[in-house]
């Protein structure tokens, strides 16, 4: 097993000073902000349209900055493009268009005392933005959401015009733009047998993590005991009411490698590595 003791001391020196670091970084642009303005990423409580039920929402809680401390907040606009992923001749992809406009009056007090608020959007909101129908869009096509930070002193902010450090910083998350993916995700279980594939890189077993799937509320785990690969059939009965694939890490997570392919023949989920909780399956056909 891997040495973990020698590496601890300078992994705890480099996440303290990075916190120290970020920390020091929204302090600067909150009290000294002269030239721009942030919208930042506080939460994305849903990052994915589910291409069977267009009532399924895109959602993001932004929070905004500005020399004034958001007192220069005139409003924000939001614009949507949409990319055709699908190779199959036909490009449905469409240009961006304007979506709609959050009046600063929309904004509330976040417990920093800056503007805040949240943007949601469902699918059909998204498909009627761009004009498209159902038959012209599927799994693997994404929505751009492009949001404009508009100041009382006229000027305007976006990705287009944003510091770097403001818009890849690791503290302020401030992109100014959000791609939102479509994903098949199964109204209801999709039976028959799933292939579940394993691997380890440093070929000593799986260091604690587990698949566990849950079949009308059986479960059963998956892992890779020891060694560097597993393979599982998991076959889901005809009938089944509740089907969930959930992923349990453990350590050296760089090490873990999976790949979920649904009864279809399709790739249903694949991690490399990945956090832990409920899988969101993809199966398009």
């Amino acid at each position: 097993m891997k040495k973990l003791s020698l590496y601890f001391l300078t992994f705890a020196t480099v996440f303290f000073t990075s916190c120290e670091s970020d920390d020091k970084i929204v302090i600067d642009v909150i009290d000294g902000i002269t030239s721009s303005a942030i919208l930042r990423t506080r939460s994305i409580e849903s990052g994915t349209f589910n291409r069977f039920d267009t009532s399924s929402i895109f959602s993001v809680t932004v929070e905004q900055q500005d020399e004034e401390n958001g007192a220069l907040l005139s409003s924000v606009d939001v614009l949507v493009s949409f990319a055709d992923n699908k190779d199959d001749g036909v490009d449905n992809s469409k240009a961006e268009v304007a979506y709609t406009t959050i009046p600063a009056s929309e904004f509330s007090p976040s417990e920093r005392g800056l503007p805040q608020t949240n943007f949601t959007a469902t699918l059909a909101e998204a498909l009627a933005a761009v004009g498209l129908v159902d038959g012209q869009f599927d799994g693997g096509d994404t929505f751009n959401f492009r949001f404009v930070v508009n100041l009382t002193d006229g000027t305007s902010w976006s990705a287009a015009n944003g510091n770097g450090n403001i818009t890849g910083g690791s503290y302020f998350s401030s992109p100014y733009q959000y791609t939102v993916g479509v994903a098949c995700i199964p109204v209801t279980p999709v039976t028959g047998t799933y292939n579940l594939d394993m691997e380890d890189t440093y070929g000593d077993g799986w260091d604690g993590a587990f698949f566990t799937v849950s079949i009308d509320g059986e479960t059963t785990d998956y892992t890779i005991e020891s060694g560097s690969a597993a393979n599982f059939d998991i076959v889901v009965p005809d009938g089944t009411e509740e089907l969930t694939f959930t992923y349990t890490p453990g350590n050296f997570e760089s090490e873990h490698i999976w790949e979920l392919t649904a009864p279809t023949g399709e790739t249903a989920a694949a991690g490399s590595p990945g956090p832990g909780g409920d899988i969101v399956l993809n199966i398009c056909n």
